[in-house]
């Protein structure tokens, strides 16, 4: 798996970097088969008090490709909505692509017959 951590208008800090990859244990932990992800962190300057901070994370799967966005005040809590928005994606992916051969309908009432 490669993992790609990158800023936009900001420097990434060890601890920054450090507080994504322990995030992104998450998503791995959930689903092991992620072959690559690109995370991109960056703040938009709206005003000259404003400031977003926004996250953004690529997640290459085998056959897929799950992208995800989230921008707020806080860069921390933009990855937290971030991580969370991931894994509830995953998972669903997981679901769909896990093994989902059951029995006919008709092998199943001659059965029960």
């Amino acid at each position: 798996m490669n993992l790609t951590i990158s800023g936009h208008h900001l420097d990434v800090t060890p601890a920054l970097r450090e507080y994504v990859l322990t995030k992104m244990e998450r998503v791995t932990r959930h689903f092991d088969q992620v072959v690559d992800i690109n995370v991109i962190l960056s703040v938009e300057k709206l005003s000259e008090k404003d400031r977003r901070q926004k996250a953004e994370v690529t997640l290459h799967v085998k056959g897929k490709d799950i992208f995800v966005e989230h921008s707020s005040e806080d860069l921390y809590a933009s990855i937290d909505q971030l991580i969370d928005k991931l894994d509830r994606q995953v998972v669903r992916h997981k679901s769909k692509v896990q093994d989902h051969h059951h029995e006919s309908v008709k092998r199943t009432d001659a059965m029960l017959s």
